[in-house]
C-alpha cells in the first residue's frame, strides 16, 4: 500500500476516533465507509475496523484508568450480558443482507440524539436507579440486545450503550462515556474482532496506520471528555447520534 494511502487512514482514523471517544461512539461514520471506498469488501472491512476499534477502547482507557470513575459493577453487567450479545450479532452479520434494519437503526439513533436534545438536563448529574431488585436484569437485557446490534452493524451502537447507561442507570455522561469506550471499545470489539476474524479476514496492511490513528485520537477524546465535562459531551454526543443515524439511512437507501 501506498505511504500516501497510510497517510490517509491514520488521519482518518484520529479524527472518527477522537470524535468517537469525546461522544461515547460513532468512529464507524467515517472510519467504515473509507475502507470501503479504498476498495475493501464489506465483511472484510468490517472485520478489519472492528480490530481497529480495539486501539480506540485501549486508548480511552488509559487515559480514564488515570481518572478513575469506572465503576466495577457496571463494568460486570456490561461484560456478562453485552459479550454474549456481540457474539451472536457477529455470526448473524455474514449470513444476513438487510438495509431495512439499517434504516430502522438510523431513525432509532437519531431518536436517541434528539431525546437528549428535548431533555437539558439528561445525564448532567448523577442520579441512582434501577439500581436494585429487577433493574439491573433488565438492564443487562437491554445491553444484550445492544450488544447483538454491536456485533452485528458497523457503526453507532456505543452511542445507545451511552445512552442505555444515562437513562436506564441515572449515570452522567462522563461517567457513561467511560465506561463505554472501555468495555465496548477494548471486550465487546475484541470480541466482535475475533469472531469475525475467523468468519471472515482481516487486511492486516492497513491496520498500522488505522490502530495508531485510534490508539492516539482515543487517548485524545477521552482526555477532551474528561476536561470539558458533561454539557460538552452531550452536545457533541447529539451531534455524532445524528450524523449516524443520516448516515445509516443514506447508506440503506
Amino acid at each position: 500500500m501506498e505511504l500516501a494511502d497510510q497517510i490517509i487512514l491514520f488521519v482518518i482514523a484520529l479524527i472518527a476516533n477522537l470524535f468517537s471517544a469525546f461522544s461515547g461512539g460513532g468512529a464507524g461514520l467515517i472510519q467504515l465507509p473509507v475502507l470501503i471506498f479504498l476498495g475493501l469488501p464489506f465483511a472484510i472491512a468490517l472485520a478489519t475496523h472492528k480490530v481497529a476499534s480495539v486501539a480506540l477502547g485501549i486508548g480511552a482507557t488509559i487515559r480514564h484508568l488515570r481518572e478513575g470513575g469506572l465503576e466495577p459493577r457496571f463494568a460486570l453487567i456490561m461484560l456478562l450480558a453485552g459479550l454474549p450479545g456481540v457474539l451472536v450479532g457477529a455470526n448473524l452479520i455474514l449470513r444476513v443482507e438487510d438495509r431495512l434494519a439499517e434504516i430502522a437503526l438510523g431513525l432509532l439513533t437519531i431518536g436517541l440524539g434528539l431525546y437528549s436534545v428535548l431533555r437539558p438536563q439528561l445525564g448532567l448529574q448523577l442520579e441512582a436507579r434501577h439500581r436494585s431488585g429487577s433493574g439491573p436484569l433488565l438492564g443487562g437485557l437491554g445491553l444484550f440486545l445492544i450488544g447483538v446490534l454491536n456485533g452485528s452493524l458497523t457503526s453507532g451502537t456505543g452511542l445507545f450503550v451511552t445512552l442505555w447507561l444515562v437513562g436506564w442507570f441515572g449515570l452522567d455522561y462522563r461517567r457513561a462515556v467511560a465506561l463505554t469506550l472501555v468495555l465496548v471499545g477494548v471486550f465487546w470489539n475484541g470480541a466482535g474482532a475475533l469472531t469475525l476474524g475467523l468468519l471472515s479476514t482481516i487486511h492486516w496492511a492497513w491496520l498500522p496506520a488505522l490502530i495508531l490513528g485510534s490508539l492516539i485520537g482515543g487517548y485524545l477524546g477521552a482526555h477532551l471528555s474528561i476536561v470539558k465535562g458533561n454539557r460538552w459531551i452531550k452536545r457533541v454526543y447529539e451531534v455524532i447520534t445524528i450524523l449516524v443515524g443520516l448516515q445509516l439511512i443514506l447508506k440503506g437507501g
